[in-house]
């Protein structure tokens, strides 16, 4: 189930043609990692990793703050 204030709303997708200059050699590790056909297969699946991340730390600072958790180590958000 979604947090309330999903940076990304599930119900919705809109797409936007964008012209970005990116690592070549990094657009290559996403796509054979990710499994993904094409750079842009790459690119989603990469950002919805990231929009997923974000869920999961979301999720355990309210468990933290409830106090199912007792620290989170800063470290663990670099990167």
């Amino acid at each position: 189930m979604p947090f309330a204030g999903d940076p990304v709303p599930a119900t919705r997708r809109v797409m936007k043609r964008k012209n970005m200059l990116m690592d070549q050699r990094k657009l290559n590790v996403a796509k054979r990692v990710l499994g993904a056909e094409t750079e842009t297969a790459a690119v989603d699946a990469a950002l919805d990793l990231v929009v997923f991340r974000e869920e999961v730390f979301r999720g355990l600072d309210l468990l933290a703050a409830a106090g199912g958790v007792s620290s989170m180590e800063p470290t663990r958000r670099g990167g």
